[in-house]
């Protein structure tokens, strides 16, 4: 071998030893090397039978690990990249959160004044397209008008999620109600988030897409991200997939919803959650009100009959609401984390302001969210996070019984 040959393999083999010891430190100071955290990674997928997944992990400032794995479409045999477009589901609502977060430090909007103070007419006077998207039901129930922005981002409205979704099942006729005092009782609620939309929008005379545009897309060059479908997206676009091989049709929406029309790439979320760790774009009174506790969560589960279920289990890390985020405590600092889910689609992400640290996890398999619970402890070190809460029910403990 000559001289050039043997300086040519040495620069490769430095630059694969560089690649493949790279590593990051957890929430607890442990190290983790990539290649590590991808064989666990491509074991949980393998475990769960997870059909599609990506895993960003990132600091205010850098990328540490990004990486897709499994099918964009696996009917048509389609590998997944973090650049393919997903519906975001209720990854949304952090996003929207921030924009109402501007909103507040440029002196438009107050968290604590009556929304019905920022409209002209009753909110029950106004119309809409659809009929369960009025307020019509609210003219009897006076208690409507204590709700203020805080509570509609801290989802203490009072408001079901939605109202159309009761025990029997969907009845798009279903009055809307006020379940509890506003304020007073954490009870996740997209009701409430619309409710804040449409006010938003009165406000500033600008539709939900072009205030993103404004403050959250062309700021942090998000260009593959919008709450409505885009014509970009159709040749970059996953499917969801549901139990073993069925795929879903993609939704392309042309109305913008708060609590739900978004997509977005996981390289495009993952700039976001940078975003939020470096603090960017509010001031720091904003941020400190942002990602401040607003409500002791007291539920057993997020969803379902155990919505309604009082617990104290969780008090132990101080499980919380903030403003469009979840809070809840671990022995290194707070965490801050937001879920998406829909059928074909489960999301989650959670950050560690303090430790300058965060993770994005975007699925496009309905068995994801089986696996969150092993991933954020291996990649993060969180061993807090509440997943019983989140029902994100291991894949090993499916058929077995949770034990408080």
């Amino acid at each position: 071998m000559g001289k050039t040959q043997y300086l040519i393999s040495l620069f490769f083999i430095v630059i694969n030893l560089k690649i493949y010891s790279q590593s990051f430190k957890r929430i607890d100071n442990s190290i983790v090397s990539t290649t590590a955290l991808d064989n666990e990674i491509k074991r949980l997928k393998k475990s769960g039978n997870v059909h599609g997944l990506t895993v960003s992990i990132v600091t205010k400032d850098s990328i540490l690990f990004q990486k897709a794995y499994g099918s964009r479409n696996l009917k048509e045999k389609q590998p997944l990249k973090t650049s393919h477009n997903f519906y975001a589901a209720s990854l949304c609502k952090p996003l929207f959160a921030f924009i109402v977060m501007k909103l507040v430090d440029e002196g438009k909007i107050d968290l604590d004044k009556p929304l019905i103070e920022y409209l002209e007419n009753p909110i029950y006077s106004y119309e809409f397209q659809h009929d369960y998207e009025n307020y019509k039901d609210l003219k009897t129930d006076k208690r409507y008008k204590k709700i203020t922005a805080r509570m509609c981002l801290s989802h203490t409205t009072g408001f079901p999620n939605w109202r159309y979704i009761g025990k029997s099942g969907i009845d798009m006729k279903r009055p809307l109600e006020i379940e509890f005092e506003p304020g007073t009782f954490y009870n996740y609620s997209g009701e409430g988030i619309q409710l804040l939309q449409f006010v938003v929008e009165h406000i500033t005379e600008k539709g939900l897409e072009e205030l993103a545009l404004e403050y959250v897309f062309q700021p942090l060059e998000m260009n593959m991200t919008s709450f409505l479908w885009q014509q970009k997206f159709d040749s970059n676009y996953a499917v969801g997939h549901y139990k073993k091989i069925k795929t879903l049709k993609r939704r392309k929406r042309n109305v913008e919803y708060a609590a739900g029309s978004m997509d977005t790439t996981p390289e495009d979320y993952a700039k976001f959650i940078q975003a939020m760790l470096a603090q960017k774009g509010l001031s720091k009174n904003a941020y400190n009100e942002f990602f401040k506790p607003q409500i002791l969560i007291e539920s057993k589960q997020q969803f379902g009959k155990n919505r309604l279920i009082k617990t104290s289990e969780n008090n132990d890390i101080q499980l919380s609401y903030a403003l469009g985020f979840g809070t809840y405590k671990t022995s290194y600092g707070k965490a801050i984390f937001k879920e998406g889910h829909i059928q074909g689609w489960e999301h989650y992400t959670v950050f560690y302001p303090s430790q300058n640290l965060g993770i994005v996890i975007m699925s496009n398999s309905s068995n994801g969210e089986s696996v969150f619970k092993e991933l954020v402890e291996i990649s993060m070190g969180d061993k807090w996070m509440p997943w019983y809460w989140e029902n994100f029910i291991p894949y090993d403990k499916k058929n077995t019984k949770h034990n408080n």
